[in-house]
């Protein structure tokens, strides 16, 4: 019964590696394909802030890095926060890492101080969705889960604060981070509503 009881976890986390390396290998066969081509994908499909030409980076900006620590420092926290969010389902992976992208995406458009690529907007907001959805849920696990993951990379948090003087994009980290607590509360498990029980059969 155990090993029947495991077998749905199981092909979730073998799904969600799959899914999550396949994205990262996306990103770097993107990066390689950018770096022939001299650039021309980054200056074109990067995030152009309030310019009706540049609105399409909100979709192809995570996707495309700057050079190979840029997207080396996004990978491995891509791969660890996103095979945790996937165990939770595909359905809550994709919105989760949807919500995150758009809100990053759409937030940098609009307050974006210049030309702006990476992932790391995405990265944020898998963050907080992992470390706000177990309070939104009340399951302890998720909470315990949380902490874990803010003793470890609780420090990026520090990303969403304004910097001078650094090509740095906090506002893609900011609106990012606010993206994965938009998804934790959108996605938050629905209760049955008090006295529900005692409405349907006790006592019959």
């Amino acid at each position: 019964m155990s090993a029947l009881g495991e077998q749905p976890l199981a092909r979730r986390a073998q799904a969600g590696l799959i899914t999550v390396v396949g994205l990262v290998a996306a990103m770097w066969a993107v990066f390689l394909v950018n770096a022939g081509l001299g650039d021309l994908l980054v200056r074109t499909l990067g995030i152009a802030p309030r310019r009706v030409d540049g609105l399409d980076g909100v979709v192809f900006a995570p996707l495309l890095h700057g050079g190979v620590q840029h997207l080396a420092s996004n990978t491995l926290p891509l791969l660890v926060l996103g095979f945790l969010a996937f165990l939770e389902g595909a359905r809550r992976f994709v919105a989760a890492i949807g919500i995150s992208w758009l809100a990053s995406g759409i937030g940098t458009w609009l307050f974006g101080g210049g030309l702006t690529v990476g992932a790391s907007g995405v990265v944020f907001g898998l963050f907080t969705y992992l470390i706000t959805r177990g309070f939104y849920n009340r399951d302890w696990k998720q909470i315990l889960l949380a902490v874990v993951l803010f003793a470890a990379y609780g420090s990026i948090l520090w990303g969403v604060l304004p910097t001078i003087g650094s090509n740095i994009s906090w506002q893609a980290h900011l609106f990012g981070a606010c993206g994965g607590i938009l998804a934790a509360f959108l996605l938050k498990r629905k209760r049955p509503a008090p006295g529900r029980a005692d409405r349907f059969g006790i006592g019959s």
